[in-house]
């Protein structure tokens, strides 16, 4: 399973058909979005008979994975279908669609501690219809959604999709002039019907967003792709709160400014934010064999749940997740004060009525090893970047797209 990849699009090689791209209209195109969705799959597994696919229900909110950034877009391809209203002309149909959204992000740093603040565009949501591809439609798309990100200041332009998912990086690294910039894990647990014990060895705080954000400039401050609106990422309502974990008899007075000064020889810290409430994952067209050996799972764990027996969610019908951001932490036992965090949030999951608890860390990160999950639910990411820009902000920085990938990535949580 994977969440919140690049849509399939089919590399187009066929004859171009003509193809009207224009802003997304709340008051007439949701109808027409929504079937685009519901034809679509998400992830290159395919929709084929006998393949699972991961369908999204945006929850009747199409622009729910972008409304939460400081600038955001959503085009729709349509095409003239020859008939209208009562059987008139002039009727058209939406045969794709694109979102893309635009900020200020961290992508170098100046002698190693000072951020440098570069305005990039994201690309996400891409689709098209299964009917139309291979005719042009999805680089259209990507190219209006360009100009718009030009016209906002945007400097590069990422994606991300999976890294095996062929037709997808073909568009974007064949026809659209993408590099492969950096290779991220998705990395997904499950939620028990039964809670996950805390370790005694590691005491948990929850901290004030203004703390949090204080705490994550300090600690993300060379971090690529940390948001300069960070302080709006945790004020947001769907942000569920900031955790930081010590070992266990730390004293603890609420002073960030005494922690960053003085940390303690291993910390971890992470933010929650509740993906449930913009939309909901469900897995199709798995086999009955394998629903019925879930289910005979979550069986068990119901029937004696102080046993711990692991058990896999109903994700054959629509589920909520949980997005584990800003993950970080120092000091040798990091990965263990990341592992209890995690397992905090597990329980959050759990009360909220989630299937799945997600987060998102790049290829090194060193506390990647204390995130629980099962490698059968997530997914190799491919973020793909692309230069808009002839000049540079930054001239320290010079052209992005050719850096070094650092230990750690900043994965926005608004745009998972």
């Amino acid at each position: 399973m994977v969440v919140a990849v690049a849509a399939v699009v089919e590399e187009e090689e066929a004859a171009a058909v003509e193809v009207r791209v224009r802003e997304y209209d709340g008051g007439r195109d949701r109808g027409g979005v929504e079937e685009v969705e519901r034809e679509c799959e998400v992830g290159s597994s395919g929709g084929g008979s006998g393949k699972m696919c991961l369908f999204t229900d945006l929850l009747g909110d199409p622009l729910c994975r972008i409304r939460n950034s400081p600038a955001y877009l959503m085009l729709v391809a349509e095409i003239a279908t020859g008939t209208g209203t009562g059987g008139g002309g002039g009727g058209t149909r939406i045969v794709g669609l694109v979102r893309g959204c635009v900020k200020s992000v961290v992508s170098g740093s100046s002698h190693g501690k000072d951020p440098i603040y570069t305005k990039v565009a994201y690309i996400l949501g891409l689709r098209v219809c299964p009917t139309h591809r291979r005719k042009g439609v999805g680089k259209k798309l990507v190219e209006r959604m360009e100009e718009w990100f030009r016209q906002k200041g945007a400097e590069y332009s990422y994606m991300a999709t999976e890294q095996d998912n062929e037709a997808s990086v073909q568009l974007f690294t064949g026809r659209c002039g993408y590099s492969k910039f950096r290779t991220p894990s998705v990395l997904v647990h499950p939620v028990f019907r039964h809670a996950l014990g805390l370790s005694r060895r590691v005491s948990i705080v929850k901290i004030e967003p203004r703390d949090a954000e204080r705490l994550y400039r300090w600690h993300f401050a060379a971090v690529e792709f940390f948001p300069d609106d960070i302080d709006a990422v945790l004020s947001n309502a769907l942000s569920l709160g900031t955790f930081v974990a010590v070992p266990a008899g730390t004293r603890w007075d609420g002073d960030v400014e005494a922690f960053i000064a003085s940390p303690p020889a291993s910390w971890a810290v992470l933010s929650v934010w509740n993906c449930m409430d913009a939309f909901r994952l469900e897995v199709r067209g798995a086999p009955r064999v394998m629903r019925a050996a879930a289910g005979a799972t979550r069986m068990v764990d119901r029937a004696v749940p102080w046993l711990g027996i692991p058990s896999i969610p109903n994700v054959f019908r629509p589920f909520g997740l949980y997005f584990l951001y800003g993950l970080g932490g120092a000091g040798p036992g990091a990965p263990r004060m990341v592992r209890a965090l995690c397992r905090h949030a597990h329980n959050m999951a759990r009360r909220g009525g989630c299937g799945v608890v997600a987060t998102e860390v790049a290829a090194c990160e060193p506390v990647r090893g204390g995130v629980p999950h099962w490698a059968r639910l997530g997914a190799e990411d491919l973020w793909c970047m692309k230069r808009l820009a002839d000049g540079y902000t930054h001239g320290t920085l010079g052209d992005w797209t050719k850096a070094t990938p650092g230990r750690s990535i900043f994965v926005d949580p608004r745009e998972f």
